[in-house]
């Protein structure tokens, strides 16, 4: 037995052994080849932009679980840092090597807000002022793609191509019908007008509250858009709204017409302009060219050794209590990490960039308290991307100061309460219920049938809590009040360009604004450098966020059907998410969809 015992513990170690050495061996291996297929820039490159890439505010590998099972079963999508794009565009446009851009493909539906397409269309513009020609090349156009590719120098559309100009919708899919057709009940509790995470739920169509503060937010994200491509191809705000008003889609040759693109090519064509820029004989099938992935790699900056950090710590996703996940801000993990960034002396200023619709109440809470707590030690400033709503405005109002662009969705200051119940559809299929309990509300939390109007007046009760204390947290944090928060809040959501009006934003900017600010505000002179949070949770996030990175994918598809199942899908998703242990949340139920 106890050579048994031996052979056994003999076999364990030598396994693990060889796992771990396993694993090191397959890192050197990939480390090897990274090494070897990082670009040689030649003299007269293009920079090649893929528009499809799926670009995220948090680097790729920074939250590593299940990243190995993604790159080894071939499931993992091509992503980039929405930061790494604008830094490999301000360094293409001082390279020598780099002789202009080339704008392709079209933007992931699903993909980057507009916010975040600002941001990058600022950088492009920075690009062109270089001195630098950009060009755009594709056979079909949505504003999305155009409110980029317009910047081009030179537009150039397929004489098969087809431009869409028709403004901008926000769709959301309505399930009461569905749950009440199957039995499943649903009740709720909620604290403001505009609060309408709940009405998906309980309503077949929009509340009129709802309706008139999507239609204002799609009214100033629009009026954005017309201005700036209006500027770009030096034609009038009016132009593009009757052109959306009038014709909607426009064939090639009308886009053309009205202004919206340069000239007409076909892709050979379009080479063709490409080989002008770099020299080569028109003969040649393809132009000397270097991907944005590829060029990331090698321009990446030397920040030097300075012992002053700069914390760049990225909120992105569904507030959740616990320690949350992928795409999640787990309650408890991020409150730990920016005690530890308040409590490191070599850490003089955060940056906390936020792109979260919000979540649990709890959780938001809590990171809120350390957000605080950091900012009475060090500046600490809030870079709002995409959205930052309910919860996500909540864990950036006790910032030092608050950046967001005019596109950014954020406030939404409101909470509610969703509880269902399977009474119905488990009756109708012969599944009933008996309880013993010791007190009258013992099985208050119980989903096997409707809660009783006493019931509910007790979670309203919590809930009216929570939208108190959110009330109060920005009052004192912003300075403004109370009556004043409690007109602006009641659920609404707002624009970057309102917030700021209405205060609860401080500055109109980006990423880089919120950064050079915390440097500023740190009196840091030239002696900092940049570090990003949360570090990465395996052995090395870096290598599987190059892993991931250099994935190659296919463009998302762009057909109605697909679509419309993703964005199913996606609500459903945000349904697991919501983990609150008193079950209210503050946040948008369905992140708005804008196209």
């Amino acid at each position: 037995m106890r050579d048994f015992f031996k052979f056994v513990f003999a076999s364990l170690v030598g396994l693990t052994l060889f796992s771990v050495g396993g694993l090191f061996l397959l890192v050197a291996i990939v480390t090897l080849a990274a090494r070897e297929t990082t670009p040689a820039i030649q003299d007269k490159t293009v920079l090649a932009f893929d528009l499809s890439l799926d670009i995220i505010d948090t680097p790729p590998g920074t939250y590593s679980s299940g990243a190995i099972e993604r790159v080894l079963s071939g499931d993992g999508e091509e992503k980039i840092a929405f930061r790494t794009v604008l830094d490999t565009l301000e360094a293409a446009a001082t390279d020598d090597r780099i002789v202009g851009l080339y704008l392709y493909n079209s933007v992931d539906p699903g993909g980057s807000g507009f916010a975040n397409l600002t941001e990058i269309r600022e950088a492009l513009q920075a690009f062109q002022a270089s001195g630098k020609p950009i060009l755009a090349y594709e056979m079909q156009w949505a504003e999305r793609d155009y409110y980029l590719t317009s910047v081009a120098d030179t537009v150039m559309l397929n004489p098969t191509g087809m431009m869409e100009m028709n403004g901008f919708k926000s769709e959301t899919a309505f399930f009461a019908t569905a749950l009440e057709k199957y039995g499943i009940g649903i009740q709720v509790t909620r604290v403001g007008a505009y609060k309408s995470a709940v009405e998906p739920f309980i309503r077949s169509d929009r509340s009129p509250a709802d309706r008139q503060q999507i239609q204002k937010l799609l009214s100033d994200l629009w009026g954005e858009f017309l201005q700036s491509v209006a500027k770009s191809r030096e034609l009038t705000p009016q132009a593009l709204q009757a052109l959306a008003d009038q014709d909607g889609l426009l064939l090639a040759s009308e886009a053309k017409t009205a202004g919206l693109v340069d000239r007409l090519a076909y892709p050979d064509e379009a080479i063709a302009e490409l080989h002008k820029l770099t020299g080569e004989p028109d003969s040649e099938e393809d132009f000397r060219q270097v991907s944005l992935p590829e060029y990331a790699t090698i321009a990446k900056d030397d920040q030097g050794l300075s012992r002053n950090q700069v914390a760049l710590i990225y909120a992105e996703g569904d507030i959740v209590s616990g320690e949350g996940g992928d795409g999640q801000i787990g309650g408890d993990f991020f409150a730990e990490e920016i005690r530890k960034l308040r409590l490191d002396d070599n850490v003089k200023a955060i940056v906390l960039r936020v792109n979260s619709p919000g979540g649990s109440a709890t959780a938001s809470d809590l990171v809120t308290r350390e957000v605080k707590l950091a900012a009475e030690v060090k500046p600490v400033i809030v870079s709002m991307g995409n959205l930052a709503a309910s919860g996500g405005y909540q864990i950036s109002t006790y910032a030092t100061k608050i950046f967001a662009l005019p596109s950014t969705i954020t406030g939404s200051i409101g909470v509610f309460g969703l509880l269902p119940n399977v009474q119905a559809i488990a009756n109708n299929n012969g599944i009933t219920w008996d309880v013993v309990k010791t007190g009258q509300y013992a099985d208050i939390q119980s989903i096997t049938r409707p809660r009783t109007p006493a019931e509910m007046a007790i979670v309203q009760r919590i809930t009216d809590q929570f939208y108190t204390h959110f009330l109060d947290t920005v009052a004192e944090s912003r300075s403004l009040p109370r009556q004043r928060v409690a007109e602006i809040a009641q659920g609404r959501v707002w624009s970057g360009i309102e917030a700021k009006r209405i205060g609860l934003v401080d500055e109109l900017g980006g990423l880089e604004d919120a950064i050079q600010a915390a440097a500023e505000a740190a009196k840091l002179g030239d002696d900092w450098r940049l570090e990003e949070y949360p570090q990465n949770k395996l052995f090395d996030g870096q290598l599987l966020g190059s892993l991931l990175s250099r994935h190659n994918s296919q463009s998302s598809s762009r057909d109605p059907l697909t679509l419309q199942l993703q964005n199913l899908r996606a609500d459903l998703e945000t349904l697991k998410a919501m983990n609150d242990p008193v079950g209210i949340y503050s946040r948008i139920l369905f992140t708005p969809r804008i196209e």
